[in-house]
């Protein structure tokens, strides 16, 4: 009896040490930001995306998990102003040939594991869009109740190939690279 009762105040003590150092941290989605560049051979186009919702898992200083999860509904242009140029741009990019929008309304990226080196996080994750999920790997700087990162996605590893010259011939100066760049500032 004795023993049971001595590995019970055990198991209780490494629970309570262990939710004790645990955080999660929420982001705050409204005070972040995510900026995208998509580039092709004539140029490139910029815009945003809003953050829905995240957070991060600390375990001391250490990341040890994380969710993220973006509103695709939002994507803007930004380098384009008002008129028919955006508003058809922006319409393409919610279309089934890039992001399928309507039947693919988030993305979520779910952090798999975190290395500290510095102020620098070397994170791995599983990045999902348009259904499709793929690992991904980025650094990650932590500031006090700020982080944020650069990373680029292959967008043909989520079934976004329109005018990918990784799959298409003679697309000449139509062509667009298959990687696109994100710019993630985030406040906890």
């Amino acid at each position: 009896m004795k023993t049971k009762l001595k590995s019970l105040i055990l198991a209780l003590a490494i629970i309570a040490t262990t939710s004790t150092f645990a955080q999660k941290k929420e982001i705050k989605a409204s005070e972040s930001s995510i900026n995208w560049t998509g580039k092709k051979v004539t140029g490139q186009h910029t815009g945003t995306l809003n953050l829905s919702d995240g957070f991060l898992v600390f375990d001391g200083e250490n990341i040890t998990g994380g969710e993220f999860t973006v509103d695709m509904t939002s994507l803007q242009v930004t380098d384009l102003k008002t008129g028919e140029g955006k508003e058809k741009l922006e319409g393409h990019l919610n279309s089934d040939d890039f992001f399928g929008v309507t039947n693919h309304n988030t993305a979520k990226l779910v952090v798999t594991k975190a290395k500290k080196e510095g102020d620098t996080y070397k994170v791995a994750g599983d990045l999902t869009i348009k259904g499709k999920t793929n690992p991904i790997t980025f650094d990650l700087v932590v500031n006090g109740d700020a982080a944020s990162t650069t990373l680029k996605v292959d967008r043909t590893k989520y079934d976004i190939k329109y005018g990918s010259g990784s799959f298409f011939d003679n697309l000449g100066d139509k062509a667009i690279y298959d990687e696109f760049e994100l710019a993630v500032d985030l406040k906890m």
